[in-house]
Formats: structure tokens, C-alpha cells, sequence
């Protein structure tokens, strides 16, 4: 008996196993190949942010570590000042065309 759940949990763990996953990861990488952000980790306060639209208006937010909301933006060209954030790592997130991107930021 023992011998039979063994087999029969083997073979359900590896059918499980062996599937391809379809969730937004798999969505946000085939979404996001024209989305860039650099200098990453920056120095000098600017960073910049393409798009395949560079020209349309991007709605930046950015959270600390802790989630708490630091800086709010809206820019029409690819250049973001964050000259008044602190030393750290933040999130930060780019709306534009209803599509939303997630990168982490350095900031040194």
C-alpha cells in the first residue's frame, strides 16, 4: 500500500510539474522588450526611461522599500529627475497607454 501512494504522488507531482506556466509573468515579458531604464544604478539624479512611445506622457511613481510613496511624476520625454531621492533601492512604475511597467532603481 505504502508502495502505491508513493508511485501515485510521484507521478502527480511530476505531471504537475511539467506544466508551462501562463500568467502574467510570461504576459509581462513578451509586453515589455522596448521598455529600458538607465543609468541603472545612477549617480547623477537623472534617469532615463524608453518606451516604444518615448514621445507619449509617462506617469512615474515611485515606492520605498517600505511602500511608502516618494515620488509622484508625470513626464512627456525620457528623462526623470530624482535628484531628491535619498541613497537606496525604490520601485518604480510607468504608466503610459494603459500598459504599467515595474523596474527596480539604484540610486547611489
Amino acid at each position: 500500500m505504502k508502495l502505491i501512494y508513493t508511485l501515485l504522488l510521484s507521478i502527480c507531482t511530476i505531471s504537475l510539474s511539467a506544466q508551462e506556466l501562463t500568467g502574467p509573468a510570461n504576459l509581462r515579458e513578451e509586453a515589455t522588450p522596448s521598455f529600458k531604464l538607465y543609468p541603472n544604478p545612477t549617480y547623477d539624479g537623472t534617469v532615463y526611461i524608453s518606451t516604444k512611445n518615448n514621445h507619449s506622457t509617462k506617469d512615474i511613481v515611485i515606492y520605498d522599500v517600505f511602500g511608502a510613496l516618494v515620488l509622484q511624476d508625470k513626464i512627456t520625454s525620457n528623462r526623470l529627475n530624482v535628484s531628491k531621492l535619498s541613497p537606496g533601492v525604490y520601485a518604480l512604475q510607468v504608466s503610459e497607454n494603459k500598459k504599467v511597467r515595474s523596474r527596480k532603481l539604484v540610486i547611489k
